[in-house]
Parts: C-alpha cells; structure tokens; sequence
C-alpha cells in the first residue's frame, strides 16, 4: 500500500492525442498527485524505461499503461522486452487498449501483463476507468520500491 509518502511515478504509453488527454484528465482530477509520464510509441517507451536517447533522467516508472498498437514498436515487443528484462520485469503492466480479441488478451498475459483492460469509448467511462486503476495501484496494490 502506498502509504501516501510519494506518489507513485506512472508511464503512459500511448499515441493517441485524444487517449492521452483523457488519461491526463483522470490523473488530474484523481485525489493522488501521481506523476503522469507519456510517450507516443514502444521505441521511446523503451528508451524511457532504460534511461537512454535523451531520457538518462527519467524516473523509473512505479506503473506502465501501455496501449498495443503502437508505431515503431508496437506494445506486444514493448510488454514482451519489458518482462524479459531482469531489471525492469518487476515493473507493473496495464494493457489499455481498444483491443477486445481474444488473441490479444490471451497474448498480452502469456507475456506477462499484469492486467488488460479495455478502453470504454465513452469520456465518463475512459476517465472513471483511469482513475479506478490508478486508485488500485496506490491504494491496494503493494509496489516494488
């Protein structure tokens, strides 16, 4: 449990203009003051992760929110690099995504995944989603310093 001595650092992988505003949103008007970090594909997603290519001082991120379909680097490579990866496989992974096939929620948990969950197309439910998973990563959730 996040004993609310800091927030939790959180990296939002996603290229959609219109999802990352939303997740933003929810962040923002969530209670927690969790740190909201957003790249637009699996290369800077990587980069990111491993602290390179410009981001050598990013914080290492206590939730991943990864979309799957992603340019560069799609998200099934970033999840499946991510947990192969002794020093970052302790990390947890949010599949978000449009994706309800079955291949793709079967896959992403073959790799790993901590959970998946399908975006709503609706603001209210988008944004209530976020922040119910959010919620549970602070409040619930005992995470890996």
């Amino acid at each position: 449990m996040n004993d609310g001595a800091r927030p939790i650092e959180v990296l939002l992988v996603e290229d959609d203009p219109g999802d990352v505003l939303l997740t933003t949103e929810a962040f923002e008007h969530n209670k927690v003051a969790n740190k909201l970090h957003v790249v637009n594909d699996g290369e800077q997603a990587m980069a990111f992760l491993r602290r390179e290519g410009g981001y050598e001082d990013a914080p290492r991120p206590d939730l991943v929110l990864l979309d799957l379909n992603l340019p560069r680097k799609d998200g099934r490579e970033v999840l499946s690099e991510v947990k192969a990866d002794e020093d970052l496989r302790s990390i947890p992974v949010v599949v978000l995504t449009t994706s309800e096939a079955d291949e793709d929620i079967l896959r992403s948990y073959h790799l790993h995944a901590n959970a998946y969950v399908t975006k709503p197309v609706d603001f209210e439910q988008f944004v209530s989603v976020v922040r119910r998973i959010d919620d549970f990563f602070v409040t619930v959730v005992k995470l890996p310093r």
